[in-house]
């Protein structure tokens, strides 16, 4: 996050209002051009009480009168009367609870049609022709979670807390997606010992491993995160536009320092602080969130990590592979490998001077074909090359040969990479892995690690920009 601060040295001061001018129910401002964000505080449900005079009987002037005390209610009223009374009163409240029932019913039948709808493009892998040429449902699945996160979360731009409805939304279509999980199971043998004593062996059906491992934990993490959003409810920052002075800051004898962003997050609103800069309190509060999601960061990518290590390499992935690892690496990084007694894959990093993540994600690649060619070269002694069988005889081969050793060295270099650049894209072997995979629960805790992973990571990016801001305005004092 170092170098997500130091991206923001260049920034200028401007005026801001002081907090107390401000509406305390009205902090947030308008979403960033092109893209709008629905913030918490902008969802108001305003229930009027318009249907209770649905309940209320018109009656005519004189029983007005007549009924104004009980001093001048008549002696005996007919049974009649009071039955009609009684009848208009409960035809009106037989009227309003079957209009709500056919709210409540209509609400169903568009869920239902919701449903339909996911359950045949999941079908039809998304060929909407029937012909049979859609993706498999591994890949559906994948598509469904990574859209549905944009969804909800691909204009929450702000620490704030998420819409109602698109939290609501989260949670209704992400069980339903994670719903196919619970049918995915293995089958184990146990024993149980019968009335007479007597030990028998009986097939039980379980979850599968990996999954009944790791999805409880992306649950969880899930519900953290949100949690941390949600717990934004009450703050001493706000935002606003990049450069502009937005409607709060229109008020009469405010000022408002507006710091203006140089860099490439020009998308990203601008978070405000206090003139004197936050409260001991909230800056507190603030780190440990910020800490809360960075854990939360690395247990996904780990995950994630771990999922995309057990799937299959496609054979075409294996037969774009270069024939030598040298070429694809390059010679500088190639002798720095090979000729160097101990290897250390920070100090190499820091030698070739990163400077985008274009170069870092090219530098990945080649890493990553270079690692795999020496991988396969190290088991050419055997009869077949493809991936499942190299991944079996990885212990049998001679730990002393130098391919062996390139690899692991470049396995090495590659883990640093991810660590040093923790929003590094997917790599061309991971976006294959992705398209080719045919595993159901695979593709779900994947896609759910990868989603997660990135929401977590852009908590702790808005968190770092608001300490900046404060870090700033407080140097200033």
């Amino acid at each position: 996050m170092d170098s997500m601060s130091n991206s923001d040295e260049n920034y200028d001061l401007g005026y801001q209002p002081s907090p107390s001018s401000i509406d305390q129910n009205d902090q947030s401002t308008t979403g960033t051009p092109g893209h709008s964000p629905l913030s918490g505080d902008s969802f108001v449900y305003c229930r009027t009480y318009s249907e209770t005079s649905a309940f209320s009987d018109p009656v005519d002037n004189h029983s007005c009168c007549s009924e104004a005390s009980p001093s001048h209610w008549p002696p005996t009223r007919s049974g009649a009367q009071n039955q009609a009374v009684l009848s208009r009163l409960g035809t009106k409240q037989r009227k309003s609870n079957a209009d709500d029932k056919l709210d409540d019913q209509e609400s169903l039948d568009l869920e239902l049609d919701m449903m339909k709808e996911r359950f045949a493009k999941l079908l039809l892998g998304e060929d909407m022709s029937g012909s049979g040429k859609g993706v498999c449902t591994a890949v559906t699945i994948s598509n469904a979670i990574t859209n549905l996160y944009a969804t909800v979360f691909g204009q929450n731009l702000r620490l704030e807390p998420l819409n109602p409805e698109k939290k609501a939304l989260w949670k209704r279509e992400m069980d339903c997606l994670l719903s196919v999980c619970d049918y995915i199971v293995e089958f184990s043998s146990k024993s149980q010992n019968l009335c007479n004593g007597t030990a028998v062996e009986i097939m039980e059906s379980r979850q599968r491993s990996d999954i009944y491992i790791n999805l409880p934990a992306l649950r969880k993490l899930d519900a953290m995160l949100i949690e941390i959003l949600d717990s934004f409810q009450d703050r001493e920052f706000w935002y606003a536009e990049q450069g502009s002075m937005s409607s709060n800051s229109t008020r009469t004898g405010s000022f408002r320092r507006v710091v203006q962003r140089n860099d490439e997050k020009w998308w990203v609103p601008v978070p405000c602080v206090p003139p004197t800069g936050l409260s001991e309190k909230a800056r507190k509060c603030l780190r440990h969130k910020r800490d809360c999601a960075n854990q939360i960061h690395k247990a996904a990518m780990a995950i994630n990590s771990g999922v995309l290590a057990e799937m299959e390499i496609p054979d075409s992935y294996m037969a774009s592979l270069p024939k030598s690892g040298r070429a694809s690496i390059g010679d500088p990084i190639y002798r720095f490998m090979y000729t160097t007694e101990k290897f250390s894959p920070d100090y190499l990093l820091d030698c070739l001077n990163i400077a985008s993540e274009h170069e870092a994600l090219e530098l990945a690649d080649r890493v990553e074909a270079s690692m795999y060619t020496w991988r396969r070269k190290a088991c050419m002694s055997h009869s077949k090359s493809s991936w499942g069988m190299v991944k079996d005889l990885m212990s049998d081969v001679d730990r002393s040969d130098k391919n062996h050793i390139l690899a692991e060295r470049a396995e090495s270099l590659l883990f640093a990479l991810k660590q040093r650049y923790p929003e590094l894209a997917q790599t061309s072997l991971d976006t294959c892995k992705i398209q080719y995979n045919r595993d159901v629960g695979q593709a779900i805790l994947e896609s759910y690690s990868r989603v997660l992973e990135g929401l977590a990571f852009n908590i702790v990016a808005w968190v770092e920009d608001v300490l900046f801001v404060d870090r700033t305005i407080r140097n200033q004092e």
